[in-house]
């Protein structure tokens, strides 16, 4: 088996390059899984696994196969080489390369009766992996990220997501793409904004629907009001306007997953 026990190695220079940039992800395809769970829902999600690093004093050569597959290739690294790749201060001792998935609308696989959420512009990485762990506790049918302002593959989001980037169809788009995309599915389009907006418990969800959640800071693009089936609002009694979007996203997705009998 081989070893890596120099962080200067030239193997281990591009995997940090991996780490750190969104253009070395998107050229070779491929991306950094971190901890043990995270590398395991990746696998559950159907996601290619080619190689898996790992420190032998941490985690077991079978442990590893087990987590990665047994055709995916195995590198030794010392405690040095890991730290140098690991994002996180807890330490589980393996780090996998795997490959990027489509996230084209055109491959998400979608039921009779979908719930889909959409999010305009969100750019914190964090407020992505949250709205990815509601919508995987809430089995949603998919999430699509309308204006993307980074690549889902950035690693502060596959941990923030706490791998629920892999359980979840994701897809992305632009704004008009995402929503041509909702009218050719005959899908009403529920567009969280203050403008002629309705109580957000008031409306029927048990129908094909999409959920849109905007920016904190400018909200919903005009676009999305143009084409909204009818725009909502989530009652607050602050001096605020305005929630975490990840908050007002679980707000909603569970609103309609209790209208739908949380089916």
């Amino acid at each position: 088996m081989k070893q890596i026990t120099s962080s200067q190695n030239p193997y281990i220079k591009q995997l940090v390059l991996l780490q750190e940039k969104a253009k070395a992800r998107r050229q070779t395809g491929t991306f950094l899984i971190e901890g043990q769970r995270e590398l395991q829902l990746a696998r559950k999600g159907g996601y290619q696994i080619e190689t898996a690093l790992f420190v032998p004093e941490l985690i077991s050569e079978p442990e590893v196969k087990s987590l990665a597959g047994r055709q995916t290739e195995l590198i030794e690294i010392s405690r040095e080489v890991y730290q140098k790749l690991a994002y996180r201060d807890t330490t589980e001792g393996v780090i996998a390369v795997a490959q990027s998935k489509s996230l084209s609308l055109a491959d998400l696989q979608l039921g009779e009766n979908p719930l889909i959420l959409v999010a305009e512009a969100t750019e914190k990485p964090g407020n992505i992996g949250a709205i990815l762990r509601t919508a995987d506790a809430a089995k949603m049918d998919a999430v699509i990220i309308a204006d993307p302002k980074g690549d889902l593959y950035n690693p502060n989001i596959v941990r923030s997501s706490v791998g629920c980037l892999f359980t979840n169809q994701i897809a992305t788009g632009s704004t008009n793409e995402v929503i041509s995309f909702l009218k050719s599915k005959k899908i009403s389009i529920y567009c969280a904004t203050l403008q002629d907006s309705a109580l957000y418990h008031e409306q029927d969800y048990t129908t094909p629907s999409a959920l849109v959640v905007g920016t904190e800071a400018t909200g919903l693009s005009q676009p999305w009001r143009d084409a909204s089936t009818q725009n909502i609002i989530i009652p607050m009694q602050g001096e605020i306007d305005s929630m975490n979007v990840s908050v007002a996203a679980a707000i909603l997705i569970f609103e309609a997953k209790r209208q739908r009998g949380f089916k």
